[in-house]
């Protein structure tokens, strides 16, 4: 039997699409494919809070809870950190110029054998090592 693809969005994807912003059509299908079981969704805890921060920073606390609360109804498996996720994102920090919020998407993404959902050219150079589905 032919295993679901497995994604991960970062924070980028996410807000792209809540925002119907360029690429949303790409998430949006995505998302459509999760909540038909054709396919399963990952997110950070890490870039979780990335989103909230971001939104609670542009738009208000009101707006930031709206979101989570609406990512909540998403079909988004939102995923706790561990040390060995923790290893796998300070590797990838360590060696690339990303943020560390992203360092975790894109850990989760190896760790995991999922392709990345993003438009951050700050995952360009990780092309080798994970795969990544650009919006």
């Amino acid at each position: 039997m032919k295993r679901s693809p497995k994604y991960v969005l970062d924070s980028y994807s996410l807000i792209s699409y809540m925002e119907g912003e360029k690429g949303a059509e790409k998430v949006a299908g995505i998302i459509k494919q999760g909540l038909i079981n054709k396919a399963e969704i990952l997110m950070s805890v890490v870039n979780w809070g990335k989103i909230y921060y971001i939104i609670l920073r542009e738009q208000g606390k009101e707006t930031a809870s709206l979101y989570l609360k609406t990512i909540d109804r998403y079909p988004i498996k939102i995923i706790e950190v561990n040390k060995s996720l923790t290893l796998e994102a300070a590797n990838f920090k360590a060696f690339h110029k990303m943020s560390y919020a992203d360092a975790f998407a894109a850990a989760l993404a190896k760790v995991q054998k999922a392709k990345l959902v993003t438009g951050d050219k700050e995952f360009k150079s990780l092309e080798k090592n994970i795969k990544i589905v650009w919006i």
